[in-house]
């Protein structure tokens, strides 16, 4: 009975720690996620949806079901939403958060914006749902079940060539999840570094090269990089590659002005390939044009 408790437990500190933020390959189309100085960066009312299923062969490995949306509130402002349910083994984990931002105009294409984001983190640990050999253990006597509000702030530079980011979306640490004596989860701060250029190649075609670095004082540092090209404004494909965890091939396709979907594939190169060998994620990201509102410059990110 041991041995299984000291195993639910890691699982347990695994996501309420290592995997305390839901990480994606397509993070270059949802930024107001982790930082909320880009909502209202697009210039028009911009939504999407995104699941993530990683790691399949593992049972009850992680699995992300994301709303993301954000617009233009008046000539500076921007307003974001983002609802995240993250789900591994017993442990549901949801997340809803609102941003606000504020935009100065530097000149030109220049734009510096300063965002907050406030919300809070819902744990639920279902461990009375777990099959045990003795159902009268302490341990898996009761639910688990706690709210963690935070709030973070970002600065997002932008043009219509490029973007440089940094955000550090939960500002607040805490100890938390104390379950019949076990203390297996914190909140930790993380920090996000990420960037893109989009280089004219010809009338038709772009490319998109980007990079995001996600650190932690006590956790290791994760970093992506990604190149993306873009053809007739329609249609997107690349690659990433994740460090010491996976690489990444990601299409994207606009059925309409207005709708676009788009699916990654990891293939992961970590240890835990031996017993999980992929990852996927789909996205269906909407943008639509307020009326009478005309976009001062063509946004690729």
């Amino acid at each position: 009975m041991k041995k299984l408790t000291i195993i639910v437990v890691l699982l347990l500190a695994f996501k309420m720690h290592g995997q305390q933020d839901p990480q994606y390959t397509q993070y270059m189309y949802n930024m107001n996620i982790v930082n909320p100085a880009y909502a209202g960066s697009k210039e028009n009312l911009s939504f999407g949806l995104l699941y993530r299923n990683q790691w399949t062969k593992i049972d009850g490995g992680p699995e992300t079901g994301t709303f993301f949306g954000h617009t233009p509130i008046g000539n500076n402002l921007g307003l974001g939403l983002s609802l995240i349910s993250d789900h591994i083994g017993p442990v549901t984990e949801t997340n809803a958060y609102v941003d606000l931002s504020y935009t100065l105009k530097l000149g030109g294409e220049h734009r510096l914006a300063f965002g907050v984001k406030a919300g809070a983190t819902f744990h639920d640990i279902g461990l009375t749902s777990l099959d045990v050999v003795d159902p009268t253990d302490a341990f898996f006597s009761q639910d688990v079940n706690e709210v963690t509000p935070n709030v973070g702030a970002g600065l997002f530079y932008y043009t219509d060539k490029y973007y440089v980011s940094l955000s550090a979306p939960n500002l607040l640490s805490s100890v938390h999840l104390d379950a019949n004596g076990y203390k297996i989860g914190s909140e930790t701060q993380h920090y996000f570094l990420s960037g893109g250029y989009v280089f004219d190649i010809s009338p038709n075609t772009e490319l998109k090269p980007s990079v995001m670095v996600k650190s932690a004082f006590d956790a290791p540092t994760s970093f992506d990089v990604n190149l993306n090209a873009r053809f007739f404004k329609k249609f997107e494909i690349g690659a990433s590659y994740r460090l010491d965890d996976s690489f990444s091939g990601l299409v994207n396709f606009a059925i309409t002005p207005s709708v676009r979907i788009g699916y990654a594939y990891d293939a992961i190169t970590s240890d835990i390939k031996e017993y999980a060998p992929a990852s996927h994620e789909i996205m269906l990201l909407f943008d639509l044009n307020f009326p009478k509102r005309v976009s001062r410059s063509p946004r690729y990110f």
